[in-house]
């Protein structure tokens, strides 16, 4: 390994800036090579700072330098110092000065794609976390805030749109009408990493929305030519989310425009430059022929969640990147909550919990694991994670548990009137609580700043003579390599107690206390909660809602847990008892097959299936999810050591076969009963419908039988959305008849011109289960319609096999994990971001049984000696490594 690893930066060496930004002026003329960019800044001490403030350190990457002026004076090259990563004014005026800076950059080679970059031709910029310092040199840091007024010019044939930030205030033609400029002013301070610019030959569709106070504010999204028809859902869910932001937040949008630009090539899924939304492609684009459910879903979480940022990150952000959970935590629940009421809340809430037990418990469990609040970092961007995003999130759910939903609001108003315009920190964030609701928050801090996932022991004791049922619960948190045992974490945990006709016993506690929200507080190592006026044996629902995120035990024989699948009246625990149920199944079949033996089991799990599936009471969408088996990765990372992915992915199979032979007529039944006629709405209660139809279709194709393998070509052949397509193309593909090879034929001859569809057909394949599918995917990587360099591509392809195929990457030879290493080391030539993205599917690599472990060692051991990695590699490399 490399021994010369980059020095990390921690928390507790934050020191405010040196100097401040008030005003900042860019005149920027884009060229594809050469684009020139002339900043001034109007720069101060910082009068919080004791003493004199030093040197003038600026950020830069990757920039040519062609002058610097300070208050108007040209600087010689002796006055300045000049590295690879930052312009150095040793001495500046004291008081307020004037500094002027000219770059040149080079948005066309710039397949890193952070700073300004061309995408199909479009010039657009990635500035978070740090490539404003790819556009000129500047005090690259959220905590430095400053007013922006942009200038852009260029040629007017290439870049007929010009964009930036806040408001357009000027425009005008040059050189008699051959070049053109915009002027753009962004009254709010804003930290760099917000600052956006987009240039480009597009199309757009507008509309208009009237705040609760009367302002109209103009929007605008911007796709490429002849794809505006399929932006119409995007507008509608930006409409839908501002709307919902001032009924539910009371936060009212600020400025008169907000645009949107959809673009092919990004790192991200979507950025939130305040007023100048810069989204992936696939995120915005949606018609019933090109886009599944799941995309039409997506883009309306997307959108809403980078317009929520407007108020959580951009109004307020945060001091330092080390806060990061401050804004995209936050953010994250307040999509969840907009879905939740958008949608169906149950199963908005099983979603979401499925995302994070499968990549953030992942993360928890492994090399990877940190506090919702790192300590330290070498490359921020790896920060980017489950950890700080989908787990920060459930902790501001559980500050909502805890304080209730009145205070929860009070808290975040004062939040917002304290804190507008500021750069702040997760303590400032929980003070607001606190002041706001007079409860002490100092031990829930704990869950910002301890990593791993706690784990909950629970047992509950019915004794019949009083009447009472006693309620055991231990917490426990495994230490980090090398760290103290971590504290007792504050654990809202709301609970039911279900009698035997399938109603909740009210929870009365020994002092009387009646728990009308069911939750109690886990604050110490081991509690009992008493509750009494029980009249017979209860069954115990524990988590309702999943109230935290946590490891939950609880002895619970079949019999219960049928229980709770057919009474419990909470709808998510009654989907966790089928979860449960069936995990538990697959775990005793997988341990059978280990020891060479075959074991019947799943019976009775597959009739307790029926009883929900038969339920009409019940919404389609929540009988499709409660359809889904636990994922092989679920099952995985249960079973946690020595594991085997080809055991699990046969026992899998088989609960999947046996449920398909049990309930062969029911679900044949609902296969026809849901199936999609009429025009298409994305609306929840038509994609439930499709959901169920197709979750049917997926259990029954399982059997293999040449009606099954027919059935699903027909619902290929005759799909008449994306939805349907693509899920029997995927199902299709898993096969090994000669109707995967007419689908995907079929697939790619109609989509070959679509460079956001034609992904579907590069996911379908390196998804399959089959023998080959390394082999398929290694030759795909030749395909003409794939590139290395484009994200979308690298994320359906690579992405989808390393993430989403458990029993092809963990292939047994390690030609899984050799083809993923090579596609790291040569993607970290350029794109470092998306090549530590890929890196990180290896997170579970020391879970494995021994030979697979020793060759995805050896896989990440060649990564980590490769010629010239990047900081993003190195640091996920040194912690996959590290004993």
């Amino acid at each position: 390994m490399k021994t010369d690893t980059p020095k990390a930066i921690r928390l507790k060496s934050y020191r405010p800036p040196a100097y401040l930004v008030d005003r900042v002026q860019l005149d920027i003329a884009l060229d594809p090579s050469r684009t020139r960019v002339r900043s001034r800044l109007v720069v101060r001490a910082n009068p919080a700072l004791d003493g004199a403030p030093g040197p003038l350190v600026l950020d830069g990457e990757s920039l040519e330098l062609v002058s610097v002026a300070l208050d108007g004076r040209q600087l010689a090259t002796r006055a300045y110092t000049l590295t690879p990563q930052a312009l150095t004014i040793a001495a500046p005026p004291k008081g307020q000065f004037t500094l002027d800076i000219e770059t040149i950059v080079d948005p066309e080679s710039n397949k890193a794609l952070q700073g300004l970059y061309r995408s199909r031709g479009v010039y657009t910029t990635q500035c978070e976390a740090q490539g404003f310092r790819r556009i000129t040199y500047f005090p690259d840091r959220p905590d430095v805030l400053a007013v922006y007024r942009v200038r852009l010019e260029a040629d007017t044939s290439e870049a007929p749109v010009l964009l930036s930030n806040g408001n357009l205030v000027e425009r005008g033609t040059l050189e008699r009408g051959r070049r053109h400029y915009a002027v753009w002013h962004d009254p709010f301070p804003k930290p760099c990493y917000l600052f956006a610019l987009v240039g480009g030959d597009l199309s757009s569709i507008a509309s208009t929305f009237t705040t609760r106070s009367g302002r109209k504010v103009d929007l605008a999204i911007y796709v490429e030519h002849g794809c505006e028809t399929r932006a119409g859902w995007a507008m509608d869910a930006l409409k839908r989310a501002m709307a919902w932001d001032e009924r539910v937040f009371g936060r009212e949008y600020d400025l008169g425009v907000f645009n949107i630009v959809a673009v092919s090539d990004f790192n991200m899924g979507a950025m939130e430059n305040k007023g100048l939304n810069i989204f992936n492609d696939r995120l915005i684009l949606a018609s019933p022929e090109t886009a599944t459910d799941a995309i039409f879903e997506a883009i309306e979480s997307v959108i809403a969640h980078e317009y929520f940022h407007n108020w959580t990150g951009n109004r307020i952000t945060c001091r330092d990147w080390f806060q990061l959970c401050l804004k995209e935590g936050l953010t994250v629940f307040r999509d969840q909550e907009f879905s939740g009421d958008e949608r169906s809340r149950t199963v908005q809430r099983i979603s979401d919990v499925r995302q994070l037990k499968a990549v953030q418990f992942a993360e928890d469990a492994g090399p990877l694991a940190h506090p919702v609040r790192p300590e330290s970092y070498i490359e921020i961007n790896n920060f980017y994670t489950a950890t700080v995003y989908e787990k920060g999130a459930e902790l501001v759910r559980m500050i909502k548990t805890i304080l209730g939903e009145d205070a929860f609001r009070a808290g975040m108003d004062l939040y917002f009137s304290r804190h507008d315009g500021q750069a702040a920190t997760v303590e400032d964030f929980l003070q607001a609580f606190e002041d706001a609701s007079g409860r002490d928050l100092s031990q829930f801090m704990l869950w910002y700043r301890q990593a791993g996932t706690p784990s909950l022991v629970c047992s509950l004791r019915y004794d019949k003579a009083s009447k009472t049922a006693a309620l055991e619960v231990e917490q426990s948190l495994r230490p980090l390599h090398g760290r103290a045992q971590p504290k007792p974490m504050h654990i809202p945990l709301r609970l039911g107690l279900v009698a035997a006709d399938g109603s909740d016993v009210p929870l009365v506690m020994e002092d009387g206390t009646r728990l009308a929200d069911g939750v109690v507080h886990v604050t110490k190592r081991k509690q009992h909660f008493r509750f009494t006026d029980v009249d017979a044996r209860p069954v115990p629902s524990l988590l309702r809602g999943f109230s935290a995120p946590v490891n939950l035990t609880l002895a619970m024989d079949e019999k219960d847990l049928a229980f709770l699948m057919a009474n419990d009246r909470d709808l998510f625990n009654r989907w966790q008892a089928a979860h449960t149920y069936a995990s538990r199944t697959i775990r005793e079949i997988v341990a059978a097959l280990g020891r060479g033996k075959r074991v019947a089991r799943g019976l009775a799990y597959a009739r307790g299936l029926a009883t929900i599936v038969r339920d009409e009471t019940l919404e389609p969408a929540y009988r499709a999810e409660v359809l889904k088996l636990p994922s092989e990765a679920d099952i995985a990372r249960e079973i946690a050591k020595d594991v085997d992915p080809g055991l699990i992915h046969r026992a899998h199979r088989q609960l999947a076969r046996l449920v398909a032979a049990t309930l062969g007529g029911d679900l044949e039944a609902l296969y026809e009963e849901m199936r999609a006629r009429g025009r298409f709405s994305p609306a929840p209660a038509a994609a439930g419908r499709r959901a169920l139809c197709n979750a049917a279709l997926s259990l029954l194709l399982v059997r293999g039988t040449p009606a099954d393998i027919a059935r699903a070509w027909r619902h290929f052949a005759t799909a008449g959305n994306m939805t349907d397509e693509a899920h029997a193309l995927i199902l299709l593909a898993q096969t090994a008849g000669p109707e995967r090879e007419r689908a995907l034929k079929r697939f790619h001859d109609r989509w070959q011109g679509d460079h956001v569809v034609i992904d579907i057909w590069f996911a379908a394949q390196a998804q399959s289960p089959q023998p080959t599918t390394v082999e398929t995917v290694e030759r795909l990587l030749a395909h003409p319609l794939f590139s290395l360099t484009s994200p979308n591509k690298v994320r359906a392809l690579l992405g989808t096999l390393a993430l989403h195929n458990p029993v092809q990457f963990n292939r047994p030879d390690g030609g899984g994990y050799a083809l993923v290493a090579d596609q790291v080391l040569a993607i970290d030539r350029f794109n470092p971001q998306i090549a530590a993205r890929l890196l990180a599917s290896f997170r579970s690599w020391r879970a494995l049984e021994a030979e697979r472990r020793r060759l995805a060692g050896q896989a990440l051991t060649r990564i980590a000696r490769g010629p010239d990695l990047s900081r993003d590699v190195v640091e996920i490399v040194t912690k996959m490594l590290e004993e």
